[in-house]
């Protein structure tokens, strides 16, 4: 019996960040499971985050953003690096890729950093040990490792109908299950009831 975990996100996304508690309780509780963490390029440099958005996290999820975020949410977000970035370590050394994602969205949420250049990676690859290719870097334009993530991201969106994110789904055997996030977000840890209950289904 195989069982996945399906996440479609956002780096810049505040919603995916609140979710990405979630990933964390489920990779944590079921080391067993087979993780798809799938960043959607939603932010393209031609979209703000609104201020409601960011009020309604805090209130539904129990965050409190850093002043240094909330600073930055009139400007322009451009996720493609982040794509590129996660699209790479997905293909090349997969199991990192949940940390290379914790560790973007800690620093641009509670720090505000942009990650629009090469520059505002480098601590985190050092951290990680990671030596990712300049194409990754390329600013503005899409690697091809991002490239067939968003395919896939596309083929799946048109399965389960809808083309929202944050989307949490777990494949169970041939059942697929759009779990609701959203009811988690104030104990991540109650998810993984949920999550047995889909698995014990079969």
């Amino acid at each position: 019996m195989s069982t996945e975990l399906f996440f479609i996100y956002d780096t810049h996304c505040p919603w995916s960040f609140a979710a990405t508690s979630l990933v964390k309780e489920i990779a944590n509780a079921f080391p067993d499971i087979n993780l798809n963490l799938w960043h959607s390029a939603h932010y393209e440099g031609d979209e703000k985050v609104n201020r409601k958005t960011v009020d309604a996290v805090e209130d539904d999820a129990g965050i409190e953003f850093t002043n240094e975020y909330i600073n930055t949410i009139n400007i322009e977000k451009d996720s493609t690096l982040c794509a590129n970035l996660l699209g790479w370590v997905s293909q090349k050394v997969p199991h990192l890729t949940l940390d290379l994602l914790q560790a973007i969205q800690k620093q641009h949420f509670e720090q505000g950093t942009a990650f629009t250049h090469e520059s505002d990676f480098q601590s985190i690859i050092e951290t990680l040990k990671l030596s990712p290719p300049g194409k990754v870097f390329k600013e503005g334009k899409i690697a091809k490792e991002a490239e067939f993530t968003l395919q896939e991201i596309h083929d799946f969106q048109e399965f389960i109908g809808t083309k929202a994110i944050p989307a949490l789904l777990i494949a169970h055997n041939e059942n697929l299950i759009l779990l609701q996030h959203n009811l988690y977000l104030q104990d991540p840890s109650a998810i993984l009831e949920a999550v047995e209950l889909e698995i014990a289904k079969d």
